[in-house]
């Protein structure tokens, strides 16, 4: 059994991403997920890092706390650790109290910066139990271009003496992403109020991620970031998508009807989309 990485060790291997939006009746359950923190898992198989992050209004990025809109993004040794985490109880109670659960194991395909001082290295084929050829060739590291949905997270720890002025350019720059072509997923999550922020995002291609960053509101609340000096620390990662399944704001996320509005009830299960060589996402996994 492997423990949590040491502080300051450089993060590898896989990533779980799980976003729930509680039923009214579970919120209580879902906060007490937020004051308990990273305890529960810390004797879970490979797991390297661990968050649970609540979000804001309607899953947005907010200064208006969401009752029922939560996220854990944890990091694994190996990919084969990464499926057994999400077939297990812990993760079954979220999906089992949640109007729409979507969920993702992706690996690392670029990262620069830091998250609690330790910085995020690319995935390898070791923790994604294939050679070096057969990842280069079908799961697009080793320099092989993307193909398919990927995934960016971005986090930051906001000065405190400037977290207001951060604020004023936050809620315009989410708008933006949550109605960005090509953004198929996107959710504001944070570790603390107004200060440890994090965003998850879902791109179709590179082209419709790159549009959104280099102009409008977000163009304009990082030129001011980058200018005022409003972080203390940050995190820019770029991930390939292996599996992804589930519902979220109406939308499907499965192989036949990938990022379409959803006729299904949120409960009902669904088949993640997955990349050759990588093992299925069960039904039961969602």
């Amino acid at each position: 059994m492997e423990a949590i990485a040491h502080l300051h060790d450089p993060l590898s291997g896989v990533v779980v991403v799980l976003l729930a939006d509680f039923l009214r009746q579970h919120q209580g359950w879902g906060w007490l997920r937020l004051v308990a923190g990273a305890t529960p898992y810390k004797d879970v198989p490979g797991l390297t890092m661990v968050k649970v992050m609540g979000s804001g209004h309607g899953g947005g990025f907010s200064l208006r706390p969401s009752a029922t809109h939560q996220g854990l993004i944890c990091t694994f040794s190996h990919l084969d650790l990464a499926l057994k985490f999400l077939d297990s109880p812990a993760v079954q109670a979220y999906r089992s109290r949640a109007r729409e659960c979507w969920m993702g194991v992706l690996s690392v395909q670029s990262a620069r910066g830091h998250w609690d001082k330790q910085a995020w290295q690319a995935s390898s084929a070791q923790a994604l139990g294939v050679s070096g050829d057969q990842a280069a060739q079908g799961l697009g590291l080793e320099g092989r271009p993307h193909m398919g949905p990927f995934a960016v997270l971005t986090r930051a720890s906001i000065v405190p003496t400037k977290a207001m002025a951060f604020w004023r350019y936050a809620p315009a720059a989410q708008a933006d992403l949550g109605q960005a072509p090509g953004c198929l997923l996107a959710m504001g999550l944070g570790e603390a109020p107004l200060v440890r922020q994090c965003t998850f995002s879902l791109w179709q291609d590179t082209a419709a991620m790159l549009a959104y960053a280099h102009q409008g509101a977000h163009q304009v609340a990082s030129a001011a970031a980058y200018k005022h000096q409003f972080f203390s620390e940050s995190l820019f990662v770029r991930m390939q998508v292996l599996q992804m399944a589930g519902a979220w704001q109406g939308r499907s996320f499965d192989a036949t009807a990938m990022a379409q509005p959803s006729t299904a009830h949120a409960d009902a299960p669904q088949v993640g989309t997955h990349l050759a060589g990588v093992p299925s996402l069960e039904a039961s996994h969602v």
